[in-house]
């Protein structure tokens, strides 16, 4: 058969038996289940620290009011409660109601250890106000004694600009890192078992009577590859729509960018790897046999994936540049560079047409070897199938 036909024929047929495989749909569930659970653990754990304060006497009152006020600047929400004297303060904070107790604006009750945060803001408001008792004591007016004590901070100027959202870019770019990994790696595993199982089956035998060799490598290539940008464009979704639902991300247009980053980077990383994981399994007759031929991929693969979450802290180091512009290690370095605005847009071009070039130079080199290899028995030479040696 010649023309795209056969190629669509096969892609279609790997895409829709392994998205109807239960395997499949339970990976992506638990997937999903545990992405949901990451970011709810990480909506609720980002919220502000709520704590009880208790109060007793008038003097304190003032005081607490203004403690709620100073406490609300550092993102802490201070909840008041009256008690009628010390005895009963004392037995909330014993009981766990309330986390501190300010009485008579002269002492503060905690049960052992204090709550640092709600202690500093009790301390300065407290303290600011005898001093402005001290002060009118003295005789100084109003006037005098705001002047003296509302004196405005000490100013601070940074070197570089500052990105408010750059600890959110950074978790965005961290949880993309490792979905790529993830995607990589299982789905070029599965293109290699794929070719294994079909080889070890003599199933090849039946599907070489009608297709090419070279056919049906990419169809199997674009199929699982479409299956798994499928999943990748799922999971991110769901992910972005329960980040923004419980307020993780303020604003999903960075998301949004990264999720972009992500499904392109997984198209050229996939089309990359899979070439060789489709030789690492033509070369083997059985399953057992593929783990020792998919070593030096899986070792490239884990080696590219820390440098891609160093990368996120590090994104403008000598070592995350090299890795980002190198086929093997780009896709998983590169997209934590574009979405910290590390890599100027020349460069991921650059890395981009570098992993494109790799590829189109792998292709016929693994096309070559998967044609000879596929319908031999026992292992096989890499060296002596690209010679044509018929002892192999």
């Amino acid at each position: 058969m010649k023309g795209p036909g056969p190629v669509r024929i096969v892609a279609r047929r790997e895409f829709v038996e392994r998205i109807r495989d239960r395997g499949f749909l339970i990976s992506t569930g638990i997937t999903l289940l545990i992405l949901v659970l990451f970011i709810g653990a990480s909506a609720f754990l980002g919220r502000g620290t709520t704590v009880g304060l208790g109060l007793v006497g008038e003097a304190s009152r003032s005081v607490g009011e203004q403690v709620v006020a100073a406490a609300a600047a550092l993102d802490i929400e201070v909840t008041l409660t009256t008690y009628p004297d010390a005895a009963d303060a004392e037995r909330a904070v014993r009981d766990g109601d309330v986390d501190a107790a300010l009485v008579h604006d002269a002492e503060v009750v905690v049960k052992s250890d204090a709550p640092t945060e709600l202690i500093g803001v009790i301390q300065v408001v407290s303290g600011r106000g005898r001093s402005e008792s001290a002060l009118r004591e003295a005789g100084l007016s109003q006037e005098q004694i705001d002047r003296a004590l509302n004196q405005p901070p000490l100013a601070v100027r940074g070197l570089e600009a500052l990105d408010e959202r750059r600890q959110e870019y950074a978790a965005v770019a961290i949880v993309g890192v490792l979905a790529l990994y993830g995607q990589l790696f299982a789905y070029g595993y599965w293109v290699a078992a794929g070719v294994v199982e079909e080889k070890s089956s003599r199933v090849i035998e039946v599907l070489l009577a009608t297709v090419r060799p070279s056919q049906l490598l990419r169809g199997k290539i674009v199929g699982i590859g479409l299956l798994g940008l499928f999943q990748l464009f799922v999971i991110g979704a769901i992910g972005l729509g329960t980040a923004v639902l419980l307020g993780a991300l303020r604003f999903p247009a960075g998301a949004i960018a990264t999720m972009g980053i992500v499904l392109v980077w997984f198209v050229l990383g996939f089309f990359f790897y899979a070439t060789l994981f489709a030789v690492a399994g033509a070369i083997v007759p059985r399953q057992e046999d593929l783990q020792s031929t998919m070593t030096p991929l899986s070792i490239v693969i884990i080696l590219s994936l820390f440098v891609g979450i160093s990368a996120v802290q590090s994104p403008d180091s000598t070592l995350a540049f090299v890795a980002s512009m190198l086929p093997p290690s780009a896709p998983l370095v590169m997209p934590s560079r574009l979405v910290l605005g590390q890599a100027p847009v020349w460069q991921g071009v650059l890395s981009a047409l570098l992993c494109v070039a790799a590829t189109m130079a792998l292709v016929p080199v693994a096309t070559r070897v998967y044609s000879r290899a596929v319908l031999r028995t026992g292992k096989v030479q890499i060296r002596q199938v690209l010679r044509g040696d018929p002892r192999s």
